[in-house]
């Protein structure tokens, strides 16, 4: 048994309804949200009138886009991810004393939450500022917690 061909006209008429999805970025809230330095700039320039007059005077493909591209890439904005249980229970324990010194197995866990929760890759050290540092940031994010359960 042969199959029959089917033309170009009838392939056409098979073809299920396609529907584009419009999204109101304004009624939804995207446009708000900004991922980098590139997006506040870009909403700076419009909101004073910068952007229009670039675009007037250089025209349509004045870079702004480029610009914003590799903004938003070299300052990102990073929102941390929420603590787990168990992180929340370490660093809940952590903060309850006054330390002046941390443990190499300490300072895995403390990493391993810090890695996780700011999206890096940092690794053990002795550097003390640099612990430091991260230990203001989770100090930073857990008392964030504390603070929304008040």
């Amino acid at each position: 048994m042969k199959r029959k061909r089917r033309t170009k006209a009838e392939i056409e008429a098979s073809k299920l309804p396609t529907y584009e999805v419009v999204i109101d970025e304004k009624a939804s809230g995207v446009e708000n949200i900004s991922l980098g330095l590139g997006d506040t700039v870009e909403k700076v320039l419009e909101v004073t009138g910068v952007a229009k007059l670039a675009k007037w005077v250089m025209g349509e493909d004045c870079g702004c886009d480029e610009r914003k591209a590799k903004l938003n890439a070299l300052f990102p904005y990073r929102k941390p991810e929420c603590l787990l249980k168990h992180e929340h229970e370490f660093l809940d324990n952590w903060f309850s004393e006054k330390r002046y010194s941390m443990r190499p197995t300490e300072q895995k866990e403390i990493l391993a939450i810090y890695n996780r929760v700011f999206k890096v890759n940092m690794q053990p050290t002795s550097c003390g500022s640099c612990l430091r540092d991260v230990m203001n940031k989770l100090e930073t994010l857990y008392n964030s917690y504390a603070d929304t359960e008040a």
